[in-house]
């Protein structure tokens, strides 16, 4: 199946694991080649009212101040989205409940996986 199709099926989750309450962290992780970008952050921002996660990208060189910017779930979609398979091939998903991993192979097939969870507690 093509990875976005995929990743959208695993955005589901993401989406899922906010209107639960259980989710704790997303990572894109696995760089593809040698990018300055090291890591992409998402983290949730409980505010009045409204969920907002932190996005922070870390950057490798020290002479690239890594960035923050609290943004709404859409907006955070739609900038991990536009860094697949430029950048990173794998996603993590951690929540209270489980792990859920989202990897494209390298013939730009998707695939989600589940583990055990990681935090107990958000």
């Amino acid at each position: 199946m093509p990875y976005l199709d995929v990743f959208d099926l695993f955005w589901k989750e993401v989406i899922k694991s906010v209107e639960e309450g259980s989710f704790a962290k997303l990572t894109m992780a696995k760089t593809i080649g040698k990018p300055n970008l090291r890591n992409i952050f998402v983290r949730p921002v409980y505010s009045e009212g409204d969920f907002k996660v932190l996005l922070k990208l870390r950057y490798r060189s020290v002479e690239t101040q890594d960035q923050e910017d609290e943004l709404s779930l859409e907006e955070a979609f739609v900038v991990l989205k536009s860094h697949l398979r430029k950048s990173f091939s794998t996603v993590l998903l951690f929540t209270t409940t489980k792990d859920v991993t989202f990897k494209i192979n390298k013939k730009g097939a998707g695939s989600i996986s589940e583990s055990l969870p990681t935090f107990s507690k958000v």
